[in-house]
């Protein structure tokens, strides 16, 4: 799934390519990607796009005043294309493609999605806030509102909810996902069970600073990145997060694996639990 910092990186990419031109047309090849109908899709056409912009996880296409709204949810992607099909795109079951927007010079973007649980959203807006997603928003993590004070306030209301749940969700603080919250919560050395309100203000200092230095780092890694080359940069760089049964890059131990129905998390037993393996509920279940 994209995350903040791919997103980042996906808006700046997406703002040289895009900065000026006009968009022609807004190819709906899955249907259920369009959850807005007014402004209709026709009102982009002829626009020129001013900026690409990002808010938590969205993608944000500001065309002549109005806003072209993307959530790539868990599968979706962006692909550039320096020349669309001049024939437009049939609805498919079997193609991955769910929107196609089309340029003034016939190159454009194909977004995609992969896998059969589709999620994807666009919106057509005429303010970001019109998209309830972003309407109900956390702070960011990187801008400078987002202080210790401010993490410290989060956690107390969150009370005894675990703390990778916390960090995960997108009304508490925008743009972590599944595999930042894994990799953050490595970083401070702190298990992904911990009561967010049983926090000590050591550990307050010690989480906030694996928040900005784990998000930021990315970031900066993924500046100047073509989109084609952003999974591959994430990949690579992860400690804990899709690295089950490899050695922890800090003290060797096997990374373990917590599985639930349609996700997982992923920790070094050594950095964060004081060596004890955390329960996989799931697995329990199965070999009873």
């Amino acid at each position: 799934m994209p995350e903040l910092p791919e997103v980042e990186a996906l808006a700046l990419d997406l703002r040289s390519r895009l900065a000026d031109r006009a968009i022609t047309k807004v190819h709906v090849a899955a249907f259920s990607a369009l959850k807005t109908f007014d402004p209709p899709l026709s009102a982009l056409e002829g626009t020129l796009v001013g900026d690409v912009t990002r808010h938590g996880k969205f993608l944000d296409l500001d065309a002549s005043g109005l806003h072209l709204v993307l959530h790539l949810a868990r599968a979706g992607w962006v692909r550039w294309r320096d020349e669309v099909p001049t024939i437009p795109p049939k609805p498919s079951t079997k193609s991955t493609l769910a929107v196609r927007i089309v340029l003034d010079d016939q190159s454009g973007l194909d977004i995609t999605e992969a896998g059969t649980r589709k999620s994807l959203a666009m919106y057509v807006v005429r303010d970001p806030l019109d998209v309830p997603g972003i309407a109900s928003l956390g702070p960011d993590p990187l801008t400078d509102d987002f202080t210790p004070a401010v993490l410290r306030g989060i956690l107390e209301r969150e009370g005894r909810k675990q703390v990778k749940g916390v960090l995960r969700h997108q009304g508490t603080i925008a743009g972590i996902g599944n595999a930042y919250s894994d990799e953050i919560l490595h970083a401070a050395r702190m298990s992904p069970y911990k009561p967010a309100s049983s926090i000590t203000d050591d550990d307050l200092a010690v989480l906030y600073a694996a928040i900005r230095d784990t998000v930021g780092a990315a970031v900066d890694r993924s500046r100047g990145l073509a989109a084609s080359e952003l999974k591959g940069e994430k990949k690579s760089h992860l400690a804990v997060h899709g690295r089950t049964g490899q050695p922890c890059p800090v003290c060797g131990d096997t990374v373990r694996e917590v599985s639930f129905a349609d996700s997982s998390l992923q920790y070094c037993p050594t950095c964060q639990t004081g060596g004890k393996p955390l329960a996989d509920r799931r697995m329990s279940r199965l070999l009873k």
